[in-house]
């Protein structure tokens, strides 16, 4: 059974930064591509990064420069390392997982990702 479960949302001021987990079971995050969306009410869930097993990246071009998509092979846990943080910034984040897309060229769509964590909430204000 495939289990994700993030953490590490909260409140932060602008220009501040957070760590999101995602932790991972019934998916070996070495072996499958694992992604970040975010999604506000009313909006559509946007792809933040993602990485494939070979371990290439994609960001969406608002978050290049600022948010580092990482994992821990060893405690099987994806990392969203969130710097710079702006307002625009807030939103629901979501962890997601597929066992089977490889295409990096973009932060592929949430339509491709079969699994889905609970979300963890990023705040950034003053």
């Amino acid at each position: 059974q495939v289990q994700l479960v993030e953490s590490g949302g909260g409140l932060v001021q602008p220009g501040g930064s957070l760590r999101l987990s995602c932790a991972a079971s019934g998916v070996t995050v070495s072996r499958w591509s694992m992604g970040w969306f975010r999604h506000l009410p009313g909006q559509e869930r946007e792809g933040v990064a993602a990485i494939n097993h070979f371990g290439d990246t994609a960001y969406v071009d608002s978050v290049k420069g600022r948010f580092t998509i990482s994992r821990d092979n060893a405690k099987n846990t994806l990392f969203l390392q969130m710097n710079s943080l702006k307002p625009d910034d807030t939103a629901m984040y979501y962890c997601a997982a597929d066992p089977n897309y490889s295409d990096m060229g973009g932060v592929p769509g949430a339509p491709i990702f079969s699994y889905w964590g609970q979300g963890t909430q990023v705040t950034v204000s003053s």
